[in-house]
């Protein structure tokens, strides 16, 4: 991350200590720094420091419950500990609401928005040079889609904008994905009309962040997930596959995956492992030994953990407390492309497995996300090639945020009622919201049954 100046590094910590305040969280705060808080959110600096303070907490709590939560939901790791939270979520069935995985979800991404909707207000009520003003608007923007988007994937019905009253009005999850795309769009006019300056540039993305990349990835991801496939196929093919957008750590902001999965591997007190076969069943899924997704996320390990899974120890992005984590693995376009062609109203077998081939055959990843295995020989039927997609969605995106998102959108079985049944797939669709919102928002709604 980007090194700041003192006093830029105190506003820094100051907006990200109060990002409480700022969001849709229903447990009500006081202010004790109104007058700083607006003071802040009028000036450059202040606005700069408040756009490092977004990353900051999307970076760390929100990617911590980003991933964790469906990765231990659609099996691609398992509890390892005695933590009450992950097994309530492995076990699956009726998940209470104060289940702090599910509830972190929530709440670190409702903060997240609220703290970008002060950021954008701010940046277009300060007099700003016109290409900061659009860099600052778009920033916002991409993380707010991001957090309404994540929530849209994981909860029935999601917020699209926060509420200081405890009263923000629900929407169907569709609209939430609706809505980033709106967010996303809107972000990418502003800088194709008045490009981000060099001042914000410099301050706020340094070199890990590929705004226009990042931007582009996002709305074919979720315009994707939204049932657009002819734009989510024109925004894949805009992500060049150089490209890299990175969340960087240090001691004060740990890389949360590797705090949960690898930072007492050396006690064997980790929280969880990856399962082995990246969480499929190996009766139906089977890679390629040389597979380079295989050595690159997984360590073998000859184990199980409490509830019989086969289990792996975890490499990939998180072996250390300061491993920086991609936003997105550019061959997420290329797989976002193998399945938009098949789903869309004319599908286009040719393209779809030219895309497909690009990521089994990929030697030249940026991060070093290489299958390097042979094209796909498999039946030629849409439904054989998706089911590939699906396989691979799950090596190349491993730990991501997108696995119960996936497994619901391929059609993969439907969880049992009840919990303990660790034979299957996915043990819920959806969570139960947050008790802080239950608790306070007479407007949420009841919790899905499974």
């Amino acid at each position: 991350m980007k090194k700041f100046n003192k006093h830029f590094l105190k506003v820094t910590i100051l907006i990200f200590s109060i990002s409480m305040l700022l969001s849709s969280c229903s447990t009500e705060f006081t202010n004790p720094n109104a007058t700083t808080d607006a003071s802040i959110l009028t000036n450059k600096q202040g606005l700069f420091a408040l756009s490092v303070g977004v990353r900051q907490a999307y970076s760390t709590s929100g990617m911590r419950f980003i991933i964790e939560t469906p990765a231990t939901t659609a099996r691609e790791i398992s509890s390892t500990s005695d933590y009450l939270t992950i097994n309530e979520l492995e076990d699956g069935g009726e998940i209470p609401n104060i289940n702090s995985d599910t509830e972190g979800l929530w709440v670190s991404l409702t903060r997240v928005m609220g703290m970008t909707e002060s950021l954008y207000d701010g940046a277009e009520n300060t007099e700003l040079d016109p290409g900061t003003k659009s860099g600052i608007k778009a920033y916002a923007n991409l993380f707010r889609a991001m957090s309404i988007g994540n929530l849209s994937i994981n909860f029935e019905q999601v917020v699209l904008k926060t509420s200081l009253n405890n009263d923000a009005a629900f929407v169907p999850r569709q609209q939430g994905l609706i809505e980033a795309i709106r967010l996303l769009d809107e972000a990418k006019t502003m800088l194709a009309t008045t490009p981000a300056s060099s001042d914000f540039t410099n301050s706020v993305l340094g070199e890990d962040i590929d705004l226009t990349n990042t931007i582009n990835l996002m709305l074919a991801r979720f315009n994707l997930y939204a049932g657009n496939y002819d734009s989510a196929i024109t925004n894949a093919n805009l992500v060049s596959a150089t490209s890299t957008s990175v969340f960087t750590y240090d001691a004060l902001n740990e890389n949360p995956i590797w705090v949960r999965g690898l930072a007492n591997r050396a006690t064997g007190a980790n929280f969880f492992k990856p399962q082995d076969n990246f969480g499929l069943p190996t009766s139906i899924f089977t890679f390629d030994p040389n597979d380079g997704r295989l050595s690159f996320y997984l360590i073998p390990f000859d184990g199980t953990s409490p509830n019989g899974f086969q289990v792996e120890s975890l490499k990939g992005f998180n072996l250390t407390q300061s491993s920086p984590m991609p936003i997105y693995i550019p061959d997420e376009a290329k797989l976002i492309l193998a399945e938009a062609n098949l789903r869309k109203s004319t599908p286009n077998i040719p393209a779809s497995l030219a895309a497909l081939n690009e990521v089994l055959t990929d030697t030249n990843d940026p991060f070093g996300v290489n299958a390097d295995v042979a094209p796909y020989s498999g039946a030629m039927d849409a439904s054989s090639i998706l089911l590939e997609i699906y396989k691979n969605r799950r090596a190349e995106l491993f730990l991501s945020g997108s696995c119960l998102e996936d497994s619901r959108r391929f059609g993969r079985p439907q969880p049992t009622p009840g919990s303990g049944h660790f034979s299957d797939e996915r043990n819920r669709n959806f969570y139960p919201y947050a008790a802080s919102e239950r608790n306070n928002n007479p407007n949420t709604p009841a919790d899905p049954s499974i």
